[in-house]
């Protein structure tokens, strides 16, 4: 199964360091979207990408409708991929959806994983009491059924205000992986996400966390960063970049290179 899992998801491993450090992208892009990151880190790591089963760059005949369910089949393939690279310890840098995966990865697994660094990661995304996620069930459910009625459109109004910031390049890259994305995998995919809610389980996580989180994020208000910080069990901080948008890795790569190197230190 590793050897196959292994080409289906693209998995690559580029560097020439000791220490491994996995790079896991978010929902909506692929490994491609670590590409101006990569420079900084293969001189000092052995740096593994993957594609998440749901990437356009994948075959979307590997897309079980009845397994990924939840983020758990996302843990498996995660877990699956490290075991068959012989991965006994790594740094582990999740965006977004991947984040998550992370923290759940770890909690299985904790002797697994030297550090992780979480970027614009959301336990929750539905407003829930004092918990504020960013959203209300009827937001979520008009971003639904916009995906469904006009797919385009869809992503030509979500590509810029996810990026945020004033970067052109990084709407066309971040359009350019959704338009790659099955539509209905994408609904599907999405329906998973923010409808999960692993705020209740941040205490079982006992590997020390960074977590990345820019000045103005469209899909995560700031005060998760603290959230995460307060509930997450081990030894936390936060890095806030004085910046807007949802993927600092697009909008500005050197930026979070820096963050990022610091975290790892």
């Amino acid at each position: 199964m590793g050897n196959v899992l292994l080409e289906a998801l693209n998995v690559r491993m580029v560097g020439s360091g000791e220490r491994f450090l996995v790079l896991a992208h978010g929902f909506g892009t692929d490994q491609s979207a670590w590409q101006r990151i990569l420079p900084f880190f293969t001189p000092h790591y052995r740096v593994i990408l993957y594609d998440l089963v749901c990437a356009g760059s994948v075959n979307p005949d590997y897309f079980d409708f009845r397994r990924y369910t939840s983020l758990d089949a996302y843990v498996d393939d995660l877990l699956n991929i490290l075991d068959a690279l012989s991965v006994d310890r790594c740094d582990y840098v999740g965006h977004s959806f991947s984040a998550m995966v992370g923290i759940l990865a770890s909690i299985r697994r904790p002797d697994l994983f030297t550090k992780l660094i979480l970027i614009g990661a959301s336990p929750s995304f539905l407003n829930d009491g004092d918990y504020h996620g960013g959203f209300e069930q009827g937001e979520i459910e008009k971003l639904f059924s916009a995906m469904e009625s006009n797919y385009a459109a869809w992503v030509n109004g979500f590509a810029p205000l996810s990026v945020g910031a004033d970067v052109p390049a990084a709407v066309r890259e971040f359009s350019r992986t959704l338009f790659n994305m099955r539509p209905d995998i994408t609904l599907f995919v999405s329906r998973t996400v923010f409808n999960s809610d692993l705020r209740g389980v941040l205490g079982l996580v006992r590997v020390p966390c960074c977590i990345v989180q820019t000045a103005k994020d469209v899909s995560v208000p700031a005060s998760v960063a603290t959230y995460l910080k307060n509930h997450l069990g081990g030894r936390n901080t936060v890095e806030m970049l004085n910046i807007e948008g949802h993927l600092p890795h697009l909008s500005a790569p050197t930026l979070l290179a820096q963050a990022l190197r610091r975290a790892l230190r």
